[in-house]
């Protein structure tokens, strides 16, 4: 077998050095992403869709004892929502915007324990209806106590 190399061009070298040097910055824009939810809801499904082209790899987990999983994660009770995903050690309580959980992340260890969007208000992310009615909402923080706060 013979290799034939063909001389390039400057585009195709520049084309080629620029791949070379995102690889790393792409590898590091795909944080892995566990949704657990119940396995009847379809918002849930939604929103984790949504997550994947946000640019999280997303993996879906059909999760019988909801309410157990939240509890073992320490997400207080008046937080709760219909799916809990989990991102670098994280918890990410029901339709919470993607720009507020890139915010926690790049909290690092100032991080909270996890953020929520109790409830599941109309407009949100995997929440939208045709008319494009929004409901208001906050997305709240917690510690491990169980302390929450207003985070966005």
């Amino acid at each position: 077998m013979t290799l034939i190399l063909k001389p390039f061009g400057r585009r195709t070298f520049l084309a080629a050095s620029l791949a070379v040097a995102a690889a790393p910055a792409l590898a590091s824009a795909q944080t892995p992403m566990t949704v657990y939810r119940d396995a009847g809801c379809g918002c849930c499904l939604k929103w984790a869709a949504m997550a994947g082209k946000a640019g999280f790899t997303v993996r879906v987990v059909d999760q019988a004892d909801m309410q157990a999983l939240k509890r073992r994660i320490g997400i207080p009770e008046p937080l709760w929502s219909c799916h809990t995903a989990m991102v670098e050690g994280r918890a990410v309580e029901g339709h919470v915007p993607f720009a507020a959980i890139r915010k926690m992340l790049a909290m690092g260890t100032k991080a909270p324990r996890g953020i929520a969007v109790p409830g599941m208000p109309v407009g949100s992310p995997g929440m939208e209806v045709p008319d494009g009615r929004r409901e208001p909402f906050d997305v709240m923080a917690f510690d491990q106590k169980g302390t929450s706060w207003r985070f966005a």
